[in-house]
Formats: C-alpha cells, sequence, structure tokens
C-alpha cells in the first residue's frame, strides 16, 4: 500500500474535498493522485500557498505547502539593461561618453 498525505492543513485545504491522507495499491496510482491533486490545489485554492508532491524515503508521497512570497502592493521593480532593450537611464557601464576633470 502506498499512501499520499499531506504535510500540513491549510484553510483553503480544510474547506475542500481533499482528505488529509489517501492510500493506493500501486506507486504508480499514489504518485498520479499526488500529482493531479497537487496542480488543482495550485490553480484553485486562493494562491497564498504553493503544494509540490515529493516523494519520502519509504515510497509514499506528501504534498508540500509552503508560504507564496507576496510583494507589496507598491513595489514597482526597475529593470534596466545596457545591451539589447530600449533603456530609459541616464547611465549605463557601457557608456563612451566621460566627463574630464579641468585641472
Amino acid at each position: 500500500m502506498y499512501t499520499v498525505e499531506m504535510q500540513r492543513e491549510c484553510a483553503c485545504f480544510k474547506k475542500s474535498e481533499y482528505a488529509h491522507e489517501n492510500t493506493f495499491q500501486t506507486q504508480q496510482d499514489a504518485y498520479n493522485y499526488a500529482a493531479i491533486v497537487t496542480e488543482l490545489m495550485n490553480e484553485e485554492f486562493c494562491s497564498k500557498h504553493t503544494f509540490s508532491a515529493q516523494k519520502t524515503e519509504d515510497n509514499n508521497f506528501v504534498i508540500n505547502v509552503t508560504i507564496t512570497p507576496t510583494l507589496p502592493s507598491n513595489y514597482n521593480p526597475h529593470i534596466s539593461c545596457d545591451t539589447g532593450c530600449s533603456s530609459t537611464d541616464n547611465w549605463s557601464l557601457e557608456s563612451t561618453n566621460t566627463t574630464k576633470d579641468n585641472d
């Protein structure tokens, strides 16, 4: 017998139809269930957590739960590059314009 077990139950999981632990006759059936349930939870749940299935040392499966990092609502990354894209920065690491001091 092979089992698929949840590592921890988040609020979305507790509200869902999924069981904390399921038992299967074959390892392939356990693997298929773990993969499908993990994908469904990642798509259907609130996205505050990320789920991933992992094979354990005793050839069972555990569905791990991690907190999905969130960025502040006012976060605006400033990304620029000096080659291959149109940068609007006034500086460049590859700039050929130099200013010389008049000593």
